[in-house]
This record gives structure tokens, C-alpha cells and sequence, in this order.
């Protein structure tokens, strides 16, 4: 049967100039699927520029903008050995922080390395991502105070800042929403995966397991020296965690995993796939739930160079591929040392019960001789107060007003418990402030999620910050493979010895 003008002009439009057959390659499964839609919503004025198309100038452009520099040293000091020998070092100098010794020529010059058992006081890096000043409690996304941004941005939002550098216009955003959600779909062949897991796997197992799984769909054909490809793989990342995120939950709970939906928002999408009633089409999440949410995605979007961070850099210094990267960062978030603290909060409010035992625990949390600790208080880096806690509390408050009964009893206790412990000299004189972690986990529990979950909604929103710090090492001139130096205190050279003279 001969063809219709317009069936020849739609062949035209949609499947020839080797489209169809890159689909799954140079286009998003979202993307390729949208250009069939009737649904004039879904039709933009331009439905093949969600970001597909921009030029390799211009991200070639924006990458050097954002490639961040070492500075000139403009001091200089003199490090004496103990032979009398004296050592030029020069000093470098940030925009903010304090100022560093620059070594890296150290060993030429003196044959010593530095000894820094989990490099508390070396710079591994030049970032121009996120800044913290423990003593003043401040921590600024590209400058921006994390205060001002949660007060007035979403999480998508920082999500643009953090990767492009500039607060986004509306159109910009707009677009780079319909990216992200162009890029939300997985490969149907990735939900076998998830099948081959014991059905009382830790979530995170499962997630460290199939987003390294992404690298066996995304590997052959990346180039990451080319940096609009790093700029699509930042986007995958970001919007394909949520999906992923959300089945390894359906698993567990022998639920039917859910689709992503173009008319729902990031945070609304991850909720929808996570809590969806396969009965009840109907059913919505209270926006309160939604909001506070995007605030903890957003509060813990990037922080500096912590262990996850550290271990993705690390990994990705070897060029290998960037979702394996994000896998291992995925696997260092897990410890109970690093991601696992609002959950520790929790357990530790159910073991204290009621207020009226709060002096009690109080007291076992002085006393060096009992395991007993408060969770929550005091951070490695911040040594005043955590400026997310602040913006936590406000919005647990907010939280409570729709919470069940038993959780507004726990959140009582945390605020009685924050109350005595900031009026008690020995958590002052310490500078135990409540951090982020204690109120958090209060969250993440009215919202239904279970304790198991709460390090995989970690990494949900540390994802932007690991793919960002990533992207940005990529974009350096020179990208040098981390190789840390130790202090051998083993054996001496020794004989071998025979086995028949041992």
C-alpha cells in the first residue's frame, strides 16, 4: 500500500537522518519516546533541543569557565630541616579558606613526604564547587549561602547551579528539567538486575551493585575527554538515581516497580515511583511531604571533599568510568562513619523513649566508660553550628503539624533533648551543636521511609554534588591519577629463608 503524503512526511520528520537507529545512543529513552507523544503538553516549540543539540562550542565554552585553576603564589616561606637546610615553599591563597603550603615539590626537594592519616590537613584539590567554614558555620554552593538557596530554590534548581556555575532563568530551567526528565527512563534490560537479589538485601547493596551497572550500558561509545559528553553523563546520573533508587525500594517490598511521570516534578517523581498504590490511581503525596524532601535533597546536595567525594575523585583520577565512579562513592557512603547518621539518630530517640529519661542519657553520654552516645551533635567540620540543621528544624516543625502521634512524641523528645543539651556545659564547652542528621531522620521517617533507606536518599542527593565534583577534576588540563604515599614501619629487607631451614 502506497504511503500518505503525510505518513512520508512524518517518516521524514522523525525517523530518517539515522535517528532511529542512534535512539538509544545519542538520544535519551525519554527523549525518543516523547517525539511520538499526541500529547500537545509534551509537544515543546522545540522537542529536539531539550539539550540534546547544543553546539560542542558552547559546552567546550561553559567547561573552561568552570575549569578551576590553581592560583599564582604571591608568598612564600622557609621550611628548615633539621640538617640547618633551608626550603623555599611557596604559599597559595583561595577566594575564601585559609592558606595552604604548597608541597608538591616538596620531594625533589628534600626527599620527606608529609605524613596526613586521612588528609585532615592537606588540600587535595582546586574545586570552586562548595565552600565551608566550620567556625562560622557557613557553607556556600558556587557562593550562594545554603540558607538563601533553601529558602527560595528547589533541589533541581541547585541541581543547575551546582552543575553550570549561575542560578538558572526560568527558560533555562524549564529546559533543563525536560532533560532531566527526558533521561529518567532506564534500559528495560537494567530491571533484570533487580531480580537477582536476595529479597532482604540492604538497599544500598543493591544500589552500589546497578549504578556500576550503568557503566555495562554506557561505556563503549563514551568518550569522557569530551566534555558534552561528561555534560550528558552528569545528567543520566541525576536523573536516573531516583528510578533506580526507587525500584531497589519496590523490591524489597515485593512491589511493582513505577514509571516516572512528565508531569511531576523531580522530588514528586522519586516519591511517586517509591509510594505509588497500584490501587488507589487517585493517591497523592501531601505537598508538605514533597517540600521537605527537596529540602533535604537540597541541604545535602555537596559538601566539599568528605570520604564519598574523596573516594569518586580518586577513583575517577584513573579515568575509569564515571558510573563506577559514582558506584564506589556509593559504597564509601555506606559506612556507618559517613552516611549513616540520621539513622543513628533515630535508633538512639527510640532507646531514650520519653523526656523524662533524658537526664539519664545525659549523664551515660558524659561518663567515658559507657558505649552510650547522643547522635546528632557536634561535625567534623563545623565546630559552631551546622547551618542545615538550622534549616532543618524549622522545617521538621513544619513536618509535625501533619505527623502521627508516636512521631510527635519523638520529635518532643529531640527538641527537649536539644534544649538541656545546649544549656549543658559540657556539650558548650565542646561546641556540641545539633547537626543536620538530628532532625532529618524524623523526616525521612513520617514520610514513610524505611531506616534502611535513609543512606540511599543520601546518595539520592549527594549525587549531584559527586557527578559535579567529577565533571570538574575532567575538566582539568592536566588530570593527575590520585596515588597517596604512606609511612612503611615493616620489616627491613631480609634474607629468604628455605623452607626445609625454617
Amino acid at each position: 500500500m502506497e504511503s500518505t503524503k503525510k505518513d512520508r512526511h512524518m517518516s521524514a520528520d522523525f525517523l530518517d537522518e539515522e535517528k532511529l537507529m542512534q535512539a538509544t545512543e545519542a538520544q535519551s529513552l525519554g527523549h525518543f519516546i516523547k517525539r511520538f507523544t499526541i500529547n500537545p503538553k509534551n509537544k515543546r516549540k522545540n522537542s529536539g533541543e531539550s539539550g540534546m543539540y547544543i553546539s560542542k562550542e558552547v559546552v567546550e565554552k561553559r567547561n573552561k569557565k568552570l575549569a578551576p585553576k590553581a592560583p599564582e603564589s604571591k608568598e612564600k616561606c622557609k621550611l628548615i630541616l633539621p640538617d640547618g637546610t633551608e626550603v623555599e615553599l611557596s604559599i597559595l591563597e583561595g577566594t575564601l579558606g585559609p592558606k595552604m603550603l604548597d608541597i608538591r615539590d616538596l620531594y625533589a626537594k628534600t626527599g620527606m613526604f608529609t605524613f596526613d592519616p586521612g588528609y585532615t590537613a592537606s588540600g587535595s584539590c582546586v574545586s570552586a564547587i562548595t565552600y565551608i567554614d566550620g567556625g562560622k558555620g557557613q557553607l556556600l554552593y558556587r557562593g550562594y549561602k545554603i540558607e538563601d538557596l533553601a529558602a527560595n530554590c528547589t533541589f533541581i534548581e541547585t541541581c543547575f547551579l551546582l552543575l553550570y556555575g549561575e542560578l538558572p532563568t526560568a527558560s533555562d530551567l524549564a529546559d533543563f528539567e525536560e532533560r532531566v526528565k527526558d533521561e529518567m527512563l532506564v534500559h528495560e534490560k537494567l530491571k533484570d538486575f533487580f531480580k537477582g537479589f536476595n529479597p532482604k538485601a540492604h538497599p544500598m547493596a543493591i544500589m552500589c551493585s546497578v549504578i556500576g551497572a550503568l557503566s555495562s550500558f554506557y561505556h563503549e561509545d563514551l568518550d569522557i575527554e569530551d566534555p558534552k559528553q561528561r555534560e550528558r553523563v552528569a545528567i543520566q546520573m541525576i536523573a536516573k538515581f531516583p528510578t533506580l533508587a526507587a525500584f531497589s525500594f519496590r523490591t524489597s517490598m515485593g512491589l511493582p516497580m513505577v514509571y516516572p511521570r512528565r508531569d511531576l516534578s523531580y522530588t514528586e517523581n522519586f516519591l511517586h515511583m517509591m509510594f505509588s498504590d497500584p490501587m488507589d490511581q487517585e493517591a497523592v503525596v501531601e505537598p508538605v511531604m514533597t517540600e521537605a524532601l527537596d529540602k533535604i535533597l537540597l541541604l545535602h546536595a555537596d559538601h566539599e571533599q568528605n570520604a564519598s567525594t574523596s573516594t569518586v575523585r580518586i577513583a575517577g583520577s584513573s579515568k575509569a568510568n564515571p558510573f563506577a565512579c559514582i558506584s564506589a562513592g556509593i559504597a564509601s557512603l555506606w559506612g556507618p562513619a559517613h552516611g549513616g547518621a540520621n539513622q543513628a539518630c533515630i535508633e538512639m530517640l527510640q532507646e531514650i523513649g520519653e523526656a523524662a529519661n533524658i537526664p539519664k542519657y545525659i549523664e551515660k553520654a558524659k561518663d567515658k566508660n559507657d558505649p552510650f552516645r547522643i547522635m546528632g551533635f557536634g561535625h567534623r567540620v563545623y565546630k559552631n553550628f551546622d547551618p542545615r540543621a538550622t534549616v532543618m528544624a524549622k522545617m521538621c516543625k513544619k513536618v509535625v503539624e501533619t505527623m502521627d502521634s508516636k512521631n510527635q512524641e519523638m520529635l518532643s523528645i529531640a527538641l527537649e533533648l536539644e534544649r538541656i543539651a545546649l544549656e549543658d556545659d559540657y556539650f558548650i564547652s565542646r561546641k556540641l551543636y545539633p547537626n543536620v542528621d538530628f532532625y532529618s531522620g524524623i523526616v525521612l521517617q513520617e514520610l514513610s521511609i524505611p531506616t534502611n533507606m535513609f543512606t540511599v536518599i543520601f546518595a539520592l542527593a549527594r549525587t549531584i554534588g559527586w557527578v559535579c565534583q567529577w565533571k570538574e577534576m575532567m575538566s582539568e588540563d592536566t588530570v593527575k591519577i590520585g596515588r597517596p604515599r604512606q609511612l612503611y614501619v615493616g620489616e627491613k629487607c631480609r634474607e629468604f629463608v628455605a623452607m626445609n631451614e625454617r
